[in-house]
């Protein structure tokens, strides 16, 4: 497993950056789309039905548009304000809304702030050289203008849910999301906001995409969506920016998280949606845990078939494993990769920053193995570091990962893991320390230094445009 060592107290690593108080600004960059809107009907998807109306294929019919962007994030803006407390929230509902409430009848100070959601998403993937852009709502607010700050300063656009501003009429459900990330001493998180006590999506009075929003899901390559969104939105708009995406040509990234659990128990309109997304995305993300209470089925590979047989869009199925590694099955074949040894100081924001490597690695083309094998490396980064938000991962840490090749080959687990599903017919391939480790007909061992030696040319050829960019 990892090399566990004792957290320093936390705090927030990062330099307070100066706020720009431009009252238009925030008004512009909700507005301003990647460029101006050509108004045409709305394009269509067709769904073909097979035996017992069941889907069998969804194919985009509408215009394709080209492709400006590398990957888009739907919703989860949020600003966490990170503070160290004593003890945990209660578990009890009503006792964790009063606890919020407590915390937020007096603002914080800034020094707490930092950008949460699917901020830590794009900010990593800019740091990998992706061009990123974000689709949500921030408010008029402090928490907006600061939101919008960190994301101009990052290179990340961004582009809101309204196309017109009318916070006078929507009051706080207008103002930016909150997420309190909770630390106790044993730097357990706990994590609390408004949207968790509201039977509406936070969001609720955004009722349908605006054209700037279609318009970004259908410039982007890949459209990125986590089971939070939920918590924002409405489940038929979501629903429309799936297919929006598919009709588009649009890679279709769908990572329910910890949500997925609820919403397999919540609205008819939620299940609905989650079935959708689950079915048609291209590429699903889970942990073991969540992949186990989404099928039923404990072994991460085999909840992996599993999810691929059931898809009909399914290209990739990715299973996080933390500390042990990560999966990814197709429908030809399985690779694993080990996760590296690091000192870890806190995990929020891994997941994200490993999503943004496997987003890289799909663009790019890579080996299944290789992209396993670099998305660890950037989570590992990440887990260096305290805090997410502008403390994810930067790309100089991860070529040191990449360069030192220490991964915690746990030749048991692996073993063990793989021999359970052998009698699969699908080319197994794991990440190794050796080439000397002995191959099989099915399972092949991949030295690691070949992978590095694959990767470190394209990133640090990224490593160079990104200083250049920052010195001109």
């Amino acid at each position: 497993m990892c090399c566990w060592v004792p957290k320093p107290k936390f705090q927030l690593a990062k330099k307070e950056r100066t706020s720009r108080k431009n009252p238009t600004r925030l008004k512009m960059a909700l507005r301003s789309p990647l460029r101006p809107y050509l108004h045409r009907p709305s394009p269509c998807v067709k769904i073909r039905a097979g035996v017992g109306g069941r889907i069998s294929a969804v194919v985009g019919a509408g215009t394709r548009r080209k492709k400006r962007a590398d990957m888009a994030t739907l919703g989860n803006l949020c600003v966490d304000i990170v503070l160290s407390v004593p003890t945990l929230p209660p578990a009890g509902r009503e006792e964790r809304e009063r606890y919020m409430d407590t915390l937020a009848s007096s603002a914080p100070d800034k020094k707490f702030w930092e950008a949460g959601g699917n901020c830590n998403l794009v900010i990593a993937a800019s740091r990998l050289g992706l061009r990123v852009i974000t689709l949500g709502h921030v408010g008029n607010d402090i928490y907006g203008h600061f939101l919008l700050d960190v994301l101009q300063d990052e290179g990340i656009k961004m582009v809101g849910m309204n196309e017109k501003s009318e916070a006078a009429n929507y009051g706080a459900s207008y103002e930016t999301l909150l997420c309190w990330v909770l630390v106790d001493p044993f730097q357990n998180h706990g994590f609390c906001s408004r949207a968790d006590f509201s039977h509406e999506p936070a969001f609720s009075w955004v009722t349908r995409l605006s054209e700037p929003i279609k318009m970004a899901i259908q410039e982007s390559k890949i459209l990125f969506c986590n089971g939070y969104v939920f918590d924002e939105l409405p489940p038929d708009l979501i629903n429309s920016a799936l297919h929006c995406a598919i009709d588009a040509g649009t890679t279709v990234f769908f990572d329910p998280g910890p949500r997925g659990r609820t919403l397999l128990n919540g609205t008819s309109g939620q299940q609905r949606v989650l079935e959708m997304f689950l079915r048609l995305s291209n590429v699903l993300l889970l942990t073991s845990d969540e992949a186990e209470s989404l099928t039923g089925i404990r072994n991460p590979i085999l909840a992996g078939q599993d999810l691929i047989r059931k898809g009909v869009n399914t290209k990739w199925v990715i299973i996080k494993m933390g500390s042990r590694g990560s999966v990814l099955i197709t429908k030809s074949g399985i690779s694993c990769a080990p996760a590296f040894k690091v000192n870890v100081a806190d995990t929020v924001g891994c997941g994200d920053s490993f999503t943004a490597a496997i987003a890289f690695g799909f663009l790019h083309e890579m080996p299944e193995v290789d992209t396993l094998a670099l998305a660890n490396a950037v989570g590992a980064a990440t887990a260096t570091g305290v805090g997410a938000g502008r403390n994810v991962a930067n790309l100089d840490t991860v070529l040191e990962l990449l360069r030192l090749s220490n991964i915690n080959e746990d030749t048991e687990y692996w073993r063990e893991l793989i021999e359970e599903n052998l009698e699969v017919p699908e080319m197994i391939r794991l990440l190794s320390k050796s080439s000397a480790k002995k191959s099989s007909d099915r399972l092949v061992h991949i030295p690691i230094q070949t992978v590095v030696s694959q990767l470190l040319p394209k990133l640090e050829a990224e490593a160079v445009r990104g200083r250049s960019v920052l010195q001109s």
